[in-house]
């Protein structure tokens, strides 16, 4: 079994040196040096499939690096997977939790380091283990509770918990807000600031530039697979990291021209929900969005937008109940009877909140996933049969105007990045030219590069006539695509504001089901997730 490699008095956490590592003609990592600090919080930023993912999986033991050193604390290490990285104090929460949905936390915590044959004694370790954790670290969880039953931020503690549990004094987060609120994400730097004061080395893995300036000591931007630069966050500033990481300037704001709304596009009057366990999700929705225009719904997940997003795409969840009235260009909807095919021939294109659940086949390839649910078009057909040369070209051009890396189409979609999966939804949604575009969560783990892209994409499709329902939980985002937004707070619309007209903190009043303006005594509580938690 190897140990723990033994401290040098001074030594950084983590030493890289020369690590390169290539699958087939991919070269994802070349000649990677990087030095982390004791002690510190040091982020990784770069474009999608710049080799971030890859160089930390090395790291945590999930690939061998094809040349190169590692050194943990001053002493070379060789890390065969993931167990020899636990035991050298490596710990990492990955962007797709890697829990038991059907387990409580307790059990994951202990899965894979139980004491022995017999549980009762693991769990009971265990248990005091979890509260002196939590206590310690504000990572508090309910150790009985289902994981199924947990709201995503506090999945993202359980992860925390295991990797401590297992005495980590290296965590390794992706993209760790990429699925948070911001309150969560504010919840989480708190943690990750207080586990950096009590001696804990952590690496960020993130898009958001604003994250890095706000939590991390030290940068490091990867481009192309090989590491541009490092420097101290103070001394660096958000438009010179989105410079190094893409290779040129980068606009971090959103350059449109004022809308020009012509006639009603979608109609949506009383639209209510209430799902197979009869819980009430939308209650009474009423919105219109005009051609030439973007709606932006903000709100904590959770309080309605899936479900709102779900039914207009025509995939209602199965056993639930609706009422209300859906229009699109004039004629109706069903709500019942219809399905996301239906939808489409209607003209309305669809990018869902979750791109691996609904938006791709991960195990097949990318130019079947660019022609899903569009495979019938007559450019397609070839005869009784699809025309898959076609097909392949027309992916392959998608792919190419997108940017998607690598630029492969016969690569299966799961072998791709997240940020890059996106890119190929997107990219299939947007180029089908719909009248009307729903679009959940647009950049969720997507780099800055991309994201700029994808805005200019979205008002491209607004100044050319069409219509867009953007929901997103990035409040940055909804004001800077949005011509008007729309808050949804426990199923209903608690209001509707211009964006220069709105701000933060009249948004997060509505948010929280409160009115701006009105007594403490008065407010509603906050929304409650699956957790109770707000």
């Amino acid at each position: 079994m190897t140990a723990r490699p033994e401290a040098v008095n001074g030594a950084p956490a983590i030493e890289l040196r020369g690590i390169s590592k290539a699958f087939g003609p991919v070269q994802a990592n070349k000649n990677i040096d990087l030095i982390v600090p004791r002690g510190t919080i040091h982020g990784i930023i770069g474009e999608n499939g710049a080799g971030k993912s890859t160089l930390m999986s090395i790291l945590y033991g999930f690939y061998r690096p094809d040349a190169g050193e590692i050194l943990i604390g001053g002493g070379p290490i060789t890390i065969h997977d993931s167990q020899t990285a636990i035991r050298a104090g490596i710990g990492m929460v990955f962007q797709h939790f890697k829990l038991v949905q059907n387990f409580t936390v307790l059990e994951n915590v202990i899965l894979g380091a139980e004491d022995g044959r017999l549980l009762r004694p693991s769990l009971a370790r265990a248990r005091g283990e979890l509260k002196r954790l939590a206590s310690e670290y504000e990572l508090q969880v309910d150790p009985d509770a289902m994981i199924e039953d947990l709201s995503v931020g506090h999945q993202q503690r359980v992860e925390i918990l295991k990797a401590l549990y297992r005495q980590a004094d290296i965590l390794i987060l992706d993209e760790p807000t990429g699925v948070l609120t911001p309150a969560e994400a504010d919840h989480l730097f708190r943690i990750l600031r207080g586990l950096r004061d009590e001696g804990k080395t952590i690496i960020l893995i993130t898009h958001k530039l604003r994250e890095i300036m706000e939590i991390t000591d030290n940068v490091s931007v990867m481009r192309r697979g090989e590491m541009v630069a490092s420097v101290k966050t103070s001394e660096t500033s958000p438009s010179q990291l989105a410079e190094l990481m893409v290779g040129r300037k980068v606009l971090l704001r959103v350059e449109k021209a004022p809308a020009t709304p012509g006639a009603p596009v979608l109609e949506v009057r009383g639209l209510r929900m209430v799902d197979a366990a009869g819980v009430e999700r939308l209650r009474g929705i009423d919105l219109d969005i005009r051609a030439g225009e973007v709606l932006g719904i903000a709100g904590v997940a959770g309080n309605g937008q899936s479900q709102l997003l779900e039914i207009l795409g025509g995939y209602p969840e199965k056993g639930a109940r609706l009422e209300g009235e859906i229009r699109l260009k004039g004629a109706a909807l069903p709500l019942t009877g219809s399905d996301a095919r239906a939808r489409r021939e209607a003209g309305v294109g669809h990018v869902p909140e979750d791109r691996q659940v609904e938006g791709l086949i991960m195990d097949f390839s990318a130019w079947e996933n660019v022609a899903f649910g569009y495979h019938d078009a007559p450019e397609f057909q070839n005869g009784w049969l699809m025309n898959q040369a076609a097909i392949r070209a027309d992916a392959s051009a998608k792919i190419e105007r997108f940017d998607v890396r690598p630029p492969n189409p016969e690569l299966a979609a799961k072998n791709f990045s997240g940020g890059n999966q996106q890119k190929i939804v997107v990219a299939r949604e947007v180029e089908r030219n719909p009248d009307l575009l729903l679009i959940g969560q647009p950049t969720r783990g997507v780099d800055i590069g991309a994201i700029e892209f994808i805005h200019k994409r979205i008002i491209a499709l607004r100044d050319a006539g069409k219509a867009v329902l953007l929901v997103s939980v990035e409040l940055d985002e909804i004001l800077a695509l949005s011509d008007r937004i729309a808050v949804m707070f426990d199923g209903r619309i608690m209001g509707e504001r211009l964006p220069d007209q709105a701000t933060t903190a009249d948004l997060g009043c509505l948010m929280a089901g409160v009115e701006p303006g009105t007594p403490p005594e008065q407010a509603i509580p906050p929304a409650m997730g699956p957790a109770g938690v707000a």
